[in-house]
């Protein structure tokens, strides 16, 4: 947790970065960047799946579709926030010579995901309505 809050004030001064250790390869920035950039894809198809799930999927019942919904818009929004952090993370520890750093994120993401397409399958087989 004390990373995450040092890495807050890098977010929106990523000049700073400069500042710390020495300039990596830039292949491996420019990687760094691209992984960000995949999240953030990520990220906005999740919004789009929870918009979608709302909007679409009328004829289930409220509290299921709402559910479904802010599941995915959830997951959508720490995805984001994730990829900024995790890009920031990572150019650190390239700056600075360290290991590049882990994260359970990946693995939570997808069973949040996957736990929201099972449900989906089951809607879609069973075809259950709100009414």
């Amino acid at each position: 947790m004390i990373d995450f809050v040092r890495s807050l004030r890098f977010w929106f001064a990523p000049q700073r970065i400069r500042d710390e250790g020495e300039t990596p390869d830039y292949r491996f920035s420019l990687a760094n960047e691209r992984t960000f950039l995949a999240w953030i894809r990520t990220a906005l198809a999740l919004v789009g799946g929870g918009f979608a799930v709302d909007q679409f999927l009328p004829d289930l019942r409220w509290g299921v579709r709402v559910g479904m919904a802010l599941a995915l818009l959830a997951a959508g929004a720490l995805c984001a926030l994730r990829a900024v952090n995790h890009w920031v993370r990572c150019e650190l520890a390239m700056r600075r010579g360290e290991d590049l750093p882990v994260s359970r994120f990946p693995a939570l993401l997808g069973l949040a995901v996957g736990v929201v397409a099972v449900a989906m399958v089951i809607i879609v087989l069973f075809g259950w309505s709100g009414r």
